[in-house]
């Protein structure tokens, strides 16, 4: 391997690794914020270290080997620090190799040509050209094609596109890729269409008419099947809504660029329902949350030190974040060109303050204080991942790391919550058997619902404040959750007319 022809696509510009592979393994202990590979003896102890004491409280692991090896070595592996004799370790190369792998998407190869920096194509380009990446070739392929409305030879075409697979590209790169949770939902919906006009013998959607938009609108009304691969799913009255918007945004945005030659989707979706509607009722009572907070405590003290300290600290962390941040699922997801989510620490009269910030919808950054009670979680969880215990200004580590490398997706974010729901469950089942039920239908969205409930209503909190932690984009959203218990109403209104 020769880490020059590695580039950090990360940095503005680009830039290369170093020569040496020391020098490679340094830059990147540095970008990556943890420590890559290290070889100690004493004499670069006593070189770092004032002392044999502090060097035995900064690494214990390594001082331990000291004593009956001449060289120790510290290096990366899986999401976590491993200290091993010499003999027991693997060779920079392979460290380094492993790493980049486990980064992938950051570090790249400078003949590889997906990468913009090393061919010089731009991001939006790549954006559009990976905006199908996860739909089915087959649906690819039933999309290539241009119908009788398609603008195809135009000057009028600005999109300078011949048929709908790449229409299609320019649409979710243009109106969704500034979110992969829209992305996602983007391609979701276009395929239940797709399927629908294949059901229907219809297509392509450049030359779909009014009346088909139309019959499309009235089956989804009436939850019709839709045919997804070899099943059949009943849509729920949101996906339909939802399903209609994003159809109509599609047909919108061609008929703007001139695509088509007019849009049949005008008027497709009508009047939609005011945010001042929304009254979340998924939610998770105090004691429930108790529950999973003790049951997360129980498996912390546990946790067998050789085997599962690490996995079972991230779990907590996991946990404590969503519980008292109140951020989205995939706001704890790691973004490597946005370098968040991360966490600060700020000293205020003494007393460190620590803040989690997040890349909200639409791209928007949020700063959230963390109550004091999750810093020692934090902080032993970043120590056993082999990271300082305060994160430092300049670090790039994933929040949440992988425990084969890399960062946590949000699948795997979702299925750690879960299995605390359940776990919690299994534990009261036999003294509460409907709150048993309800956790394990609960999903880590009913842990922010529980945090705005607790801003709002029971310590209420400014709705203005209480907007800016919750990133909402409408005061109104954050006022629906003081409908949600007429409890506090009714206590208002019972000591407004108690003298009457």
């Amino acid at each position: 391997m020769i880490p020059p022809d590695w580039i950090d696509g990360s940095t503005t510009p680009p830039r290369r690794l170093p020569d040496t592979l020391d020098a490679a393994l340094a830059y990147l202990a540095d970008a990556l914020g943890h420590v890559i590979y290290t070889r100690w003896t004493l004499a670069a102890i006593k070189q770092r270290y004032p002392s044999l004491a502090d060097a035995k409280a900064a690494h214990p692991a390594v001082m331990r080997l000291l004593l009956d090896h001449a060289v120790a070595i510290e290096y990366w592996d899986r999401g976590r620090v491993r200290t091993v004799a010499i003999d027991d370790a693997p060779t920079p190369e392979a460290v380094l190799a492993r790493v980049l792998h486990a980064h992938r998407r950051r570090f790249r190869t400078a003949v590889d040509t997906g990468l913009p920096t090393a061919t010089g194509e731009s991001k939006q380009e790549t954006t559009a050209a990976t905006a199908l990446a996860s739909v089915p070739q087959p649906l690819i392929a039933w999309l290539a094609r241009a119908g009788r409305f398609a603008n195809v030879t135009s000057a009028t075409n600005t999109l300078g596109v011949g048929d709908d697979a790449q229409a299609v590209a320019l649409f979710l790169r243009d109106r969704a890729s500034r979110s992969p949770h829209t992305l996602r939902a983007y391609r979701a919906e276009l395929r239940r269409l797709v399927a629908w006009c294949e059901a229907q013998q219809l297509g392509p959607l450049s030359d779909l008419t009014r009346h088909d938009l139309l019959a499309y609108r009235q089956a989804s009304r009436k939850h019709a099947p839709v045919t997804i691969g070899d099943h059949d799913r009943k849509v729920s009255e949101a996906t339909q809504a939802r399903a209609l918007a994003v159809v109509a945004s599609l047909f919108r945005y061609w008929t703007e660029t001139g695509y088509l030659t007019a849009n049949p989707a005008a008027g497709l979706v009508r009047g939609a329902r005011t945010r001042a509607s929304f009254a979340p009722q998924r939610m998770l009572p105090t004691a429930l949350l108790a529950a999973c907070d003790a049951w997360v405590a129980a498996a912390t003290d546990a946790a067998d030190a050789l085997a599962d300290t690490l996995a079972i600290a991230r779990r907590r962390a996991i946990w404590t974040l969503y519980r008292y941040a109140g951020v989205r699922l995939v706001e704890l997801v790691w973004s490597d060109d946005a370098q968040l989510p991360k966490l600060e620490v700020d000293r205020i009269d003494d007393i460190e303050c620590w803040t989690l910030h997040v890349l909200g919808k639409g791209r928007k950054t949020r700063a959230i204080p963390l109550p004091a009670l999750c810093v020692p979680i934090l902080t032993t969880y970043r120590q056993l991942r082999g990271l300082p215990p305060q994160p430092g200004p300049f670090e790039r580590a994933a929040l949440i790391h992988g425990l084969k490398g890399g960062s946590l997706h949000g699948s795997g974010l979702y299925d750690e919550v879960k299995a605390i729901f359940i776990a919690a469950a299994d534990c009261i089942e036999k003294t509460d058997h409907a709150g048993a039920a309800r956790l394990r239908s609960a999903s880590p969205h009913w842990l922010r619902h529980g945090y705005a409930r607790q801003l709002v209503v029971d310590h209420q909190v400014p709705l203005p404040a209480a907007q800016a932690l919750l990133g909402h984009a409408s005061v109104q959203t954050t006022a629906g959750y003081a409908k949600t218990d007429l409890s506090q109403l009714r206590t208002f209104v019972d000591q407004t007319f108690s003298d009457s």
